[in-house]
Formats: structure tokens, C-alpha cells, sequence
């Protein structure tokens, strides 16, 4: 029988399970505490624990953080990529950037994506599936593990699309806060533009930050390089932006990844001057990643762009680029380990 891992379990989880072994509940608790204060994973070393509930949980039960089957640093800048790799075999990509203000971890939701945008190396493969709240907790466990430093904030950029993983991905959520102490307001969701999910997550009542990937203020464009805005256009994307400003209180991060010829042009701040003129918002300009199998290149003039926009009257930054001499794309380092 496979082991049970508890790692990601609350601790009302490890209680529940020391009750069903016909242990007293408050053992869960002090495992809670091996492993999420001490990072103790190895039940010999939980000190406190007799060596009759050590020899029950050794028989059934493990505390995995999967494997860091590789590992990529920039000896520029110090992101570090890492691969990681489930118990199924199943690997997943989270990059650890360093700031001035901590670590910050972009951590991916699902094996694969199936959003499919043309830019993206992610959704090259489709989806394999979803990854659990404990999965998501294990990309985070790993990053600290090899930094030797707390993780301060998580973006949920990498591999898949949060939203369509909704549920795992709010336990993720809960459980980073209360298990890992990393405040909401630390953590960012993106989203390619899932309108219900926006909707849904705006009834949630949480203080996290909502990116949203915009890429082009033209509908007809916009769907060219992403084709969920076939299903969820821009006019009706912007509304649903602007009900989770009015809900929630928060506004809506808009990444815009430059690609030459595509979106970088005088009519695109034009019509993002229209799009966003008089709503609270910030536009997060990206310079592309290369992605070996797009034709896909990197705008020559992100900076030409970025003073445009602030002309226009617009809030737009440029994201500092991270990874530069590493698999930077998102799935790149996941497909090239596989040799897809």
C-alpha cells in the first residue's frame, strides 16, 4: 500500500488521522509543529513522539516533498529555477527570485495548461492534470529548503491557469497563510482571463492580488495570441474587472508581455488609453521570454512603450527580467527535461 504524505495537512487534518489510529489527537499537533516549525521530516527525529506512534507512522505514512530533479541559478541576478518531480512521475516548474523586500517563489497550479496561448511554452503539451493544495505547499517547502531562507511572497504565474484549478488552488491559499504564515496580501493570483472564476473569486473574500494577462487591447489580436478571449472577449473580460474592483476593493494588475510587431505598436497604447483611462489599475509590461517552438520574438522597444503609456496618463512598470541565462519561459525547463 502507498504511503499516506502528510505533508500539506493542517493540523485539524493530522489530528483527525491520529484519531483514526487509535492515537490521542494532540500528537497531531506536536507532528504540526516538527514539520512546519522545526522543517523536521524524518519521524525518528520528532523527539517528542513515542516509538510506538513512530513505528505506526513510518509503516503508513511519509512527510515527501517530491524531488528537485534539477536545478537551474542565474549567476547574474540569483533566480533559481527548480524542477520538480511527484511521486507519479509528473514534474512541475517554480522560479525564486530575490528583492530588496525578500523571496519571492512563482509557483505553478497544474502539470501542463490548456489555455494554449501562442507565446507560452506551458500549454505546448496541454494539461496532465491539476495539482493539490499540498503539491502547491510542496514547491514553496522546496525553494526554502535549498535557500535556506523564508519565502515572503508567491505568485501564482507558472505552469497552468489558477482559476481553472479553483478549488485546490483557495485551499493552497488558506493553507499558505495558516501553515506557512505568508500573509494574503504576499500572494498574487494570475489568470490568462477566466471570467467565471474572476467572478467567483471576487465572492471569496480574500486580500490576495488578481493579475490578469491582457496582451492586447484588440479583441481580434488579443484572441490571436490567446484563445480564451475567444470565449471571454475583451469588453466582457473589463467588466468583470472592473465588478472585482468594485467587490473586493483591489485593483487589477494587467500584464502585458511585449512582442514585436504584435502588440507594441502606437495604436495599442491608443486603445489601451481607451480600455483603461479613469480605472484604477496598473499595467505590468513583460519583455517576452523566447520560446524555441513560437516564432514569437521580444519587442525592441519596451521602453519606448512603457514612457507612451505613462504619457497616455497610464500606471505602467516594467517587470524587472529575471532568469535571463537560464530556461526563463515558463515549461521550458519541464519540456526540454522530457525532451518535447
Amino acid at each position: 500500500m502507498e504511503k499516506k504524505n502528510l505533508y500539506g495537512l493542517d493540523q485539524k487534518q493530522l489530528k483527525a488521522i491520529m484519531k483514526e489510529i487509535g492515537e490521542k489527537p494532540f500528537r497531531g499537533s506536536q507532528i504540526y509543529d516538527w514539520i512546519y516549525k522545526n522543517r523536521v521530516y524524518d519521524f525518528k527525529n520528532m523527539k517528542n513522539l513515542p516509538a510506538s506512534l513512530i513505528d505506526k507512522l513510518e509503516k503508513d505514512y511519509t512527510v515527501s516533498l517530491g524531488e528537485v530533479i534539477r536545478k537551474q541559478k542565474d549567476p547574474e541576478d540569483g533566480t533559481v529555477k527548480y524542477l520538480l518531480e511527484y511521486p507519479d512521475g509528473e514534474r512541475v516548474e517554480s522560479v525564486l527570485m530575490k528583492y530588496p523586500h525578500g523571496q519571492s517563489l512563482c509557483i505553478s497550479s497544474q502539470v501542463g495548461c490548456n489555455m494554449g496561448c501562442t507565446f507560452c511554452a506551458s500549454g505546448l503539451g496541454g494539461k496532465v492534470r491539476n495539482l493539490t493544495a499540498e503539491e502547491m505547499l510542496m514547491e514553496v517547502a522546496n525553494a526554502e529548503k535549498d535557500s535556506g531562507e523564508r519565502v515572503s511572497n508567491i505568485v501564482l504565474m507558472g505552469m497552468g491557469e489558477p482559476l481553472d484549478n479553483f478549488d485546490e488552488v483557495m485551499s493552497f491559499i488558506k493553507k499558505a497563510n495558516e501553515i506557512l504564515g505568508i500573509g494574503q496580501r504576499h500572494i498574487t493570483l494570475s489568470t490568462c482571463g477566466l471570467v467565471p472564476g474572476i467572478r467567483k473569486l471576487a465572492n471569496q473574500d480574500l486580500q490576495i492580488g488578481l493579475a490578469v494577462s491582457l496582451h492586447s487591447p484588440f479583441q481580434e489580436d488579443r484572441a490571436k495570441l490567446m484563445p480564451v478571449a475567444k470565449a471571454y472577449p475583451v469588453p466582457e473580460l473589463m467588466q468583470a474587472c472592473e465588478d472585482y474592483f468594485d467587490k473586493t476593493g483591489r485593483r487589477v494588475t494587467f500584464e502585458y508581455t511585449l512582442i514585436d510587431g504584435k502588440n507594441d505598436r502606437p495604436e495599442d497604447v491608443a486603445e489601451l488609453k481607451k480600455l483603461l483611462k479613469g480605472h484604477p489599475h496598473h499595467i505590468n509590461l513583460i519583455p517576452l521570454n523566447d520560446v524555441t517552438e513560437t516564432d514569437h520574438k521580444r519587442s525592441k522597444n519596451v521602453n519606448k512603450f512603457a514612457a507612451e503609456l505613462k504619457k497616455a496618463g497610464l500606471n505602467a512598470t516594467i517587470r524587472r527580467k529575471n532568469g535571463s541565462n537560464i530556461d526563463a519561459a515558463c515549461g521550458q525547463l519541464r519540456r526540454n527535461s522530457r525532451g518535447i
